[in-house]
């Protein structure tokens, strides 16, 4: 049953599958080991699609559709990237699922391809990156992927499953190293960045008699943990008291740069899921708190009643940018929209998202919401721009143009971070943040 939910969570077309996964294990009754397998199962998927691709086009005979694509690639993850799945249990149960979804002819053909993949399956490394898999003790019988001194993007796209278009951006920018290294923090599930709300010694302390090893981050109010504790931390009772919060060090920081203070008016004006709204109103300022969507804005009032913060706070749905008066705050965060490319450990689907015509997109509404949110900060006042993005057209060129062509604001001070999510310390977030001030 585990490997059909899969099929059916990767052939549902949502655009957030992690969240898929939850929805998936709630209405199945899933356990929690079951559905730490799903998660498993789908995340992975997600980080190494275009190495699945690869692995299907060498070991399958014509092109599958789709649907078969999707069994196989739910079939080669456990073979290739799951150790604690016997390959007896990822064969059958994945023929299994295809022989009740897609009946069993197709049942066979998934059965031969899965067999001759495992058979061409090797124990440890070559040196040949035609042949190893990153961040695997394997590689396969003969090349899979380009050689990279012929086609490093492609091998990029393939062996990192990082789209050609952002390799290339990237290694344009940071180098051909430094690009890889951002590729491969991206294909495991990060730590679990927390934010500590009580002392972080004493956080750190309880934590450790959970056995949940905590280790500190860069920033002092940040403790990290290993991925696989994350259910644990957030069913513990420190959390349910609002000892800690799950936010990244890049976006806390991002938060804290505009210097909110007691008694202060500030927006917060694309607020859900609510981490940075909670860090202004920890200061005592006056929080208005907007998002578009209602849903979302119940995760905020939820987290914010957590933090027993929920007086500080005043929740809207709506647009800020447009249902608010002019010049009418101390100071407005603006988090827009973006990309992810900051946070693709955290937010896999992203990279499949990215390109021209999604860009142009949201460098649009991030305009909008800049020209907009700006008009509502009051003279004298602070404006932060933040987003999770590495890519400079959403970051530091979008506040160059607006301050172009608006003399009353200038910049004070600008964040940016790459992401790290297999440091000792992290930052497990990478993004951007300017702040500016009105005159």
């Amino acid at each position: 049953m585990l490997r059909e939910i899969a099929w059916r969570i990767l052939r549902g077309g949502a655009p957030v599958l992690m969240r898929e996964v939850d929805r998936a294990a709630r209405e199945n009754g899933l356990d929690a080991r079951d559905r730490g397998l799903l998660r498993r199962l789908i995340g992975t998927e997600v980080r190494r699609r275009a190495t699945l691709r690869a692995l299907v086009a060498k070991f399958a005979s014509g092109k599958p559709d789709a649907d078969v694509a999707a069994h196989l690639h739910v079939g080669l993850v456990q073979l290739f990237f799951l150790d604690q799945v016997p390959d007896h249990a990822a064969v059958g149960e994945t023929v299994g699922a295809t022989r009740e979804t897609l009946g069993p002819r197709k049942a066979g053909y998934v059965n031969a391809v899965l067999r001759a993949a495992t058979a061409a399956r090797k124990a440890g490394t070559t040196g040949d990156p035609r042949r190893d898999l990153a961040l695997c003790d394997r590689h396969v019988a003969e090349p899979v992927f380009p050689d990279p001194k012929e086609h490093p993007l492609l091998w990029m796209e393939s062996a990192l499953s990082i789209p050609a278009p952002l390799a290339k951006r990237w290694t344009r920018r940071y180098g051909e190293e430094r690009a890889r290294a951002l590729a491969l923090s991206a294909l495991s599930e990060p730590d679990l960045s927390l934010r500590t709300i009580e002392p972080r010694e004493a956080v750190a302390r309880a934590l450790e008699e959970l056995g949940l090893a905590p280790r500190n981050g860069e920033h002092p109010a940040i403790l990290l943990l290993a991925a696989e504790h994350t259910e644990r931390a957030l069913a513990s009772e420190l959390f349910a008291r609002g000892a800690f919060q799950v936010q990244g060090e890049t976006a806390l920081r991002s938060a804290e740069l505009l210097g909110a203070r007691a008694g202060e008016r500030l927006l917060d004006a694309c607020a859900a899921p609510g981490s940075k709204t909670s860090v202004l109103a920890g200061t005592s300022a006056r929080v208005l708190a907007c998002d578009s969507s209602f849903e979302r804005l119940l995760r905020v009032r939820n987290g914010l009643a957590r933090l027993a913060l929920a007086s500080n706070a005043s929740l809207v749905a709506c647009d800020a940018a447009t249902a608010l008066a002019e010049n009418a705050f101390d100071g407005v965060l603006l988090d827009v929209p973006c990309s992810n490319t900051g946070v693709l450990a955290q937010r896999p689907e992203a990279r499949w998202r990215f390109g021209p015509a999604s860009s142009r997109s949201l460098q649009a509404l991030q305009e909008r919401i800049l020209r907009e949110g700006a008009a509502r900060v009051r003279p004298g006042g602070r404006l932060v721009y933040s987003t999770c993005s590495l890519e400079p057209d959403e970051n530091h060129q979008r506040v160059a143009t607006f301050l172009a062509s608006h003399a009353d604001f200038a910049l004070e001070e600008e964040i940016h971070a790459l992401p790290d999510p297999r440091g000792p310390a992290g930052p497990v977030d990478g993004g951007y943040a300017a702040r500016l001030r009105r005159s």
